[in-house]
C-alpha cells in the first residue's frame, strides 16, 4: 500500500495529515496555533515560531509513516508572486523527511488543499460528486473559500483555480472574529459565536456590500460596534454577524449563477461550517459543503493532492 503524507503551516493551524492510494484518510493530526486572549491573530514572525515548536510533536502524535511521496503547501494561493513566511516551516519539514526517504516531494497552494479536502469530503448531491470533478480533466464548479484569512470566488476548471471575486476589504473570519473579541471571546471565535447565536431569530433589514462578484465586510463591522455600544445583546450582535455574512455569500452566489448558469457551488473554508449560514445556502442552492474537520485549515487536502501528482507521473 502507497501511503501520501501532507503537510500544511497556515497562519491559524498546524497539521500533517496521511492518505492511502485509494485516497482513504489514515491520519490527520491539527493544533491550532496559541493567541493571547485579546488578541486577533498572530504576526508571520510568531506564526512561524510556533509552527517550528509545533511540527515535532505533531509529526510524533502522526506516528511511524513511510511515505511514498510529501505534499506541502508553500503559498498561499496558486498565483504569481503568492507569499506568506508561516509556510516555510511546513516546506522545510516536508522537504527534509523526503529527502530523508528518498521519495519526491511537491509543492502546492494552501488554497488548493482547502478546494481538494472540501470537495473530497463534501456533503450534498451535485452529480457527478465534486470528488469526481476533481479527477476529470474537464471537471468545472465554482467555489468559495471562506475563512479568517480569506473571502474568495473561485473557479474551478480541469484541475485550475482561477479568483473570479471576492472581498475588497476584511475577510468573512475577520469581520467574525473581531465582533468575537469585542463580544469577549477567545480568538478564533467562529464556533462560540455560533453557539452565542443560538436560538436567536434570524436578524432583519441587514445592509450589505455586494457588487457582482465582489464584497466589503468593514462596515459590517462598524455596525456591529455601533450594536454593542447602544447595549445590544451580545446574542443579537452574533446572530446579526453571521446572517450578514451568510446573507452576503447567498448574494454573491446569485450573482454567480447569473453569470455561470447550473454551475455546482463548493462551499469551503473554517466559516462555512457554521450551521447557521450552511443550512440557509443548501436549501437554495445545488451544493456541497465540506464536514467541519475538513473546513478549517487541515493538511488532508494537501495529502490528497500529493497523491494526485504521484499517480499522474506514473
Amino acid at each position: 500500500m502507497k501511503y501520501f503524507l501532507g503537510i500544511d503551516t497556515s497562519n491559524y493551524r498546524t497539521s500533517a495529515a496521511v492518505c492511502d492510494e485509494n485516497g482513504n484518510p489514515v491520519r490527520n493530526v491539527r493544533r491550532l496555533l496559541p493567541v493571547a486572549e485579546g488578541q486577533l491573530g498572530l504576526r508571520q514572525s510568531q506564526a512561524l515560531f510556533e509552527h517550528v515548536k509545533a511540527l515535532p510533536e505533531i509529526m510524533e502524535e502522526l506516528g511511524e509513516v513511510c511515505p511514498t511521496a510529501v505534499g506541502y503547501s508553500l503559498r498561499p494561493r496558486d498565483v504569481e508572486g503568492s507569499y506568506m513566511p508561516c509556510f516555510l516551516a511546513g516546506a522545510s519539514v516536508a522537504r527534509s523527511i523526503a529527502s530523508a526517504a528518498g521519495v519526491q516531494s511537491y509543492p502546492f497552494s494552501h488554497q488548493a488543499g482547502h478546494v481538494k479536502a472540501a470537495a473530497y469530503f463534501c456533503d450534498g448531491s451535485v452529480v457527478p460528486s465534486f470528488r469526481e470533478l476533481t479527477e476529470m480533466e474537464d471537471g468545472r464548479f465554482a467555489a468559495f473559500h471562506v475563512s479568517g484569512g480569506t473571502t474568495e470566488v473561485l473557479l474551478y476548471e480541469g484541475g485550475v483555480i482561477k479568483q473570479i471575486g471576492g472581498t475588497l476589504d476584511l475577510c468573512a473570519g475577520q469581520l467574525i472574529d473581531r465582533v468575537g473579541v469585542m463580544l469577549g471571546l477567545g480568538f478564533p471565535c467562529g464556533s462560540m459565536l455560533e453557539k452565542m447565536a443560538e436560538g436567536v431569530p434570524a436578524s432583519k433589514g441587514i445592509k450589505i456590500s455586494v457588487k457582482d462578484l465582489d464584497c466589503n465586510f468593514a462596515g459590517l463591522e462598524n455596525t456591529a460596534s455601533k450594536m454593542f455600544g447602544s447595549g445590544v445583546p451580545k446574542e443579537e450582535i452574533a446572530a446579526f454577524t453571521l446572517d450578514a455574512v451568510g446573507k452576503t455569500v447567498d448574494r454573491l452566489s446569485e450573482n454567480l449563477l447569473s453569470l455561470y448558469p447550473g454551475i455546482p457551488i463548493l462551499y469551503a473554508g473554517g466559516v462555512m461550517s457554521c450551521r447557521r449560514i450552511a443550512n440557509k445556502l443548501s436549501e437554495k442552492y445545488a451544493c456541497g459543503f465540506a464536514g467541519p474537520e475538513y473546513s478549517g485549515d487541515n493538511a488532508m487536502g494537501t495529502a490528497l493532492l500529493c497523491r494526485s501528482r504521484y499517480m499522474k507521473g506514473q
